[in-house]
């Protein structure tokens, strides 16, 4: 699935959006990933469904793949923008509105690289 840069409402209806300014899969930092659970292309509809040990995985333009493994995942308010904040090694966080349908949270899932 293609993954869409900027997360405007516009974008997210058409795929999961990158958060501009935040690292890109397999970079150093934090690859931040925003989705709709119910409108658009629901592409983080079941994000809820992760667990820890779970895996992400990325493909880049060249076709590598960045595997990523769930750590955590957490329920937080939109106000809890250091969700975005960068590291200092290789990690992602997917979000998405909760609960499905509200905007009222955010749902998080926090991973980090493994290959």
């Amino acid at each position: 699935m293609t993954m869409y840069e900027g997360i405007r409402l516009s974008t997210l209806d058409r795929g999961p959006g990158h958060w501009p300014g935040t690292a890109m899969p397999g970079q150093v930092g934090n690859v931040v990933v925003a989705g709709h659970r119910t409108s658009g292309h629901q592409v983080f509809r079941h994000i809820d469904a992760l667990v820890e040990g779970d895996e992400i995985r990325f493909v880049d333009t060249s076709g590598t793949v960045h595997l990523y493994r769930v750590t955590d995942s957490r329920v937080v308010v939109p106000t809890e923008v250091w969700i975005i904040d960068q590291t200092e090694t290789p990690t992602a966080t997917l979000f998405a509105c909760h609960p499905p349908g509200s905007v009222r949270e955010r749902y998080v899932v926090f991973a980090e690289l493994v290959t």
